[in-house]
This record gives structure tokens, C-alpha cells and sequence, in this order.
């Protein structure tokens, strides 16, 4: 099946930005945009869990409960990510780079399950992973789960309200072209932070 010409770019930009912060995480290098070779270290499980300041919303062992401002762990498995019900606290407490990815994981699956899976899945049915191999690894798996989806769609659909049934956005009531624009911003900007993140570690302990 050929991808319609509305969604290619769009495709081509979730592609690259999914790449460029796979390398930015897994190393042992990312492309500077120049075509140069940067190095970049694997994420350790110190790094991943980092929290730069105080208060901060991360993953945690579901034994331990939730941390500073949050009411619960979202999630399924030993670990959960720190959540509260709407309205968040304001201002929204700094999140940690495992937040942050684990929140990119969880969008992607459950935007893949709710376009072209069983379209049932939750929040709590998203496995939060504990350290850093597991999360790459999710990560990687939840970004193939949306692009098998967005290979499904034809170009009737990208015209089709409520295309993607996620229920934690405005996926049902927004054109499906437009619910693939707004996954690629979330890629974009949290890998963004997470890259930041990374930075500020490593000035942090003096690395190389």
C-alpha cells in the first residue's frame, strides 16, 4: 500500500526525529545535523532515573508510592510513572528523563492500539519500565507499533474524524491527519528535553 502524499512528510519527520533521539539515548553516536558524528554515551539506569531537582515526578517502584504532589503510579508492572488527577498541580512539577520517555512510550502503543489494534487500551495497561535498556527498548517498540498504524492508513482516512480512538486527547474529535501532526510535535519537543536533559547530566558530573 502506498502512503498517501499528505502523510509522507509527515512520516519522513516521525522517522528522523525517532532516530535522532534513539541515537541521542543509545548511542555511540548522533548526527549533529551537519552530517559530523557527535558522540553519545548509552543511557545508564543512574542517568534515566536522574531527578536534577528537588520535587521531581519520575517512574518509581510501585512499592514505594508516588512521589512529591503526585496521587498515584500509572502503569502495569513493578514500576509506575507519577501521576495526579486533572487539574495537575500547578506550576507542573519538573519530570525526569525516565517520565519523559516513559510518557513517549505510552502515547505512542496506546495511539497504535486505538488506530489500528484492539482500541482498548489505558494508561494502566502500559508496562513503565524501570531502567534504562528496558525503556529504549519500549521506546522503540511503541514507535514501530504508531508507524505500522500510520502504513494502514489511506487517504479517506486521514480525512476521518475520530480515526484514532485515544482516549486521552482530542483524537475524537480531530481529522486523523491531525492527530499525526500532533504525535510528531510530542516526539519533537520531549525529545527535545530529554536531549537537554542529557546535557545538564553530563556538565553535572564533569563527563567528557
Amino acid at each position: 500500500m502506498s502512503v498517501p502524499a499528505r502523510l509522507a512528510p509527515l512520516l519522513d519527520q516521525f522517522d528522523r526525529s525517532c532516530e535522532r533521539l534513539g541515537n541521542r539515548l543509545a548511542g555511540p553516536f548522533v548526527d549533529s545535523g551537519d552530517g559530523t558524528d557527535v558522540a553519545a554515551p548509552a543511557l545508564t539506569d543512574e542517568e534515566y532515573l536522574w531527578e536534577p531537582v528537588p520535587d521531581c515526578w519520575s517512574v518509581r517502584r510501585r512499592g514505594a508510592g508516588p512521589g512529591p504532589g503526585a496521587t498515584s503510579l500509572t502503569g502495569a508492572g513493578a514500576w509506575g510513572r507519577d501521576t495526579a488527577p486533572f487539574p495537575h498541580p500547578s506550576p507542573p512539577p519538573f519530570t525526569t528523563l525516565a517520565w519523559r520517555l516513559s510518557h513517549l512510550g505510552e502515547m505512542l502503543a496506546l495511539r497504535a492500539d486505538h488506530t489500528a489494534g484492539g482500541h482498548s487500551m489505558t494508561r494502566d495497561d502500559y508496562r513503565v519500565a524501570g531502567d534504562a535498556a528496558e525503556a529504549l527498548a519500549d521506546f522503540a517498540a511503541s514507535a514501530a507499533a504508531w508507524r505500522a498504524a500510520l502504513l494502514g492508513a489511506d487517504d479517506a482516512a486521514l480525512d476521518t474524524v475520530g480515526y484514532c480512538t485515544y482516549p486521552y486527547g482530542s483524537d475524537a474529535e480531530d481529522p486523523f491527519l491531525s492527530t499525526v501532526w500532533w504525535v510528531n510535535q510530542e516526539v519533537l519537543h520531549h525529545g527535545a528535553e530529554i536531549a537537554m536533559l542529557r546535557d545538564l547530566h553530563r556538565a553535572r558530573s564533569g563527563a567528557a
